[in-house]
Parts: structure tokens; C-alpha cells; sequence
């Protein structure tokens, strides 16, 4: 019988809290810096991923530019929730704002091919926040997502700048096939959108356009042209109350 190294989720869930903490503060950063290099070459061995040394540098080398797009993020916060008093609020309190760090640095392994790691890190957040956002996602600058339980982007997905998604969102496919791995499954989101509670938009081939405004509870699988608005009706009646009927 196969032996799985399961163990490593607890390392894992450690080493993404000490890159999460030593990218937003100094003194963290100096504290970690070693631990952090030694746990991830520890894990890629345990992985069986070769070249673990020279993988770091490269991810360490985007730590920066990352730094830099998160700070576009929280600034995104801050100008969208009215409830926000400040960005120290933002990097301290925001379950959101956590997930994107989480998924940026997920993403930039990814990109390096390296996958299981990622993959661990975007499930550890996931647990904390109830967002799950896969680190093949491809996402740019300024992405805002408030509250954001039950949010579920898939591994294709591409989203613009300047997009705001609200809680119970699904970025998915529309057909769950192996044979589909290497096909675009999910859809695209264009700038400047906005999608409202628990809509669900799925299918590879679709295009969100851009300014378009997706409304509460709705279900898409279709393109959506630019400078849309698409709601769902429902009709709710409202009447007073007969004497007797509680």
C-alpha cells in the first residue's frame, strides 16, 4: 500500500502563515527568512520536486511584484467598503483581502509548475475563509471581493482589473470531464465588472464583458456584452396580515 506524505498539511499550513506575516512585516520577514527557505526546499523533497533551491529564488524574486499588486488590492478594499475605517484594517481583519494574498502567492508557484504545493496552500486558506480560489486562476490587479463565503473561482478562470465579487459567487465549468484538463473551463471577467451575491456563471467559452453589472442570484451560461446589467425577476408580494393568520 502507497505511503502519502499527509503530514506535510500541517507543515504547509505553518509555512503559509510565515510567507503571509513575513510579506507584509519587516520584522517578521527577517525572523522567517531561513525558516522559510529551508521548510520549502523541505517540502519539495518531500514532494519529489527536483531543483527545490533554484525554485525558491525564482518565487523569492516575485515576492516584490506581488507585494506591490496586493497593495492595489487592499487600496480596492478600502475605496469599495463603506464599512472599512482604514487599509491597517484591511492587511489586519479581512478575510477577503487574505484569500487574494494566499491565492497571489499560490499562483506565482503555479506558474513555476510547481502544483501539489499551491494547491495545499489555496486549501489551507480555504478552510479559514470559505473561499476557494485555484491558483491557476489567472487574476489581476485591484480585485475586491467582500465577505466572500461560499466564492468558488475555478483553475481557468480570468479576471480582469477592477472587479468586485460578493459572497457565494461560482466562477465554474459547465461539464466535469477529465478529458477537459487542458481545455478552458472557466470563464472570462472583464474589467470594471461587478458580481452580486451568489450568482453562478459557468463555461470556458464565456465572456463577462466589460462595466457590466451582474445582479444577485443569477445564472449564466452565456456571454454577457459589455456595459450590461443582468438581474433576475421574482415576484415577492407583500400584504398586511388577516385577523387569525399569525
Amino acid at each position: 500500500m502507497k505511503s502519502y506524505n499527509v503530514c506535510l498539511k500541517d507543515t504547509v499550513k505553518t509555512f503559509t502563515k510565515r510567507l503571509f506575516y513575513s510579506l507584509f512585516d519587516c520584522e517578521q520577514e527577517k525572523a522567517h527568512g531561513d525558516y522559510l527557505e529551508k521548510t520549502f526546499s523541505k517540502i519539495l523533497l518531500k514532494l519529489e520536486i527536483e531543483n527545490g533551491a533554484h525554485i525558491w529564488q525564482e518565487f523569492k524574486s516575485k515576492l516584490i511584484e506581488i507585494r506591490k499588486t496586493l497593495d492595489l488590492d487592499a487600496i480596492a478594499f478600502e475605496n469599495n467598503d463603506p464599512a472599512s475605517h482604514s487599509l491597517e484594517e484591511i492587511y489586519m481583519a479581512y478575510p477577503g483581502f487574505h484569500a487574494i494574498s494566499i491565492y497571489r502567492l499560490s499562483h506565482a508557484l503555479y506558474k513555476l509548475n510547481v502544483h501539489i504545493l499551491p494547491r495545499m496552500m489555496s486549501e489551507y486558506i480555504h478552510g479559514i475563509t470559505g473561499i476557494d480560489i485555484h491558483p491557476g486562476a489567472t487574476i489581476d490587479e485591484s480585485f475586491y471581493i467582500d465577505h466572500g463565503t461560499g466564492i468558488v473561482i475555478g483553475e481557468t478562470s480570468i479576471i480582469g482589473k477592477n472587479v468586485k465579487i460578493y459572497q457565494g459567487v461560482t466562477l465554474g465549468g459547465i461539464q466535469v470531464s477529465k478529458d477537459l484538463a487542458l481545455t478552458k473551463r472557466h470563464p472570462t471577467i472583464e474589467e470594471n465588472v461587478t458580481i452580486y451575491a451568489n450568482a453562478t456563471i459557468l463555461g470556458g467559452d464565456i465572456v463577462i464583458g466589460a462595466n457590466s453589472i451582474i445582479g444577485a442570484n443569477v445564472w449564466i451560461t452565456e456571454s454577457v456584452p459589455e456595459n450590461s446589467l443582468v438581474t433576475y425577476q421574482t415576484e415577492i408580494k407583500i400584504r398586511p396580515k388577516k385577523n387569525g393568520i399569525r
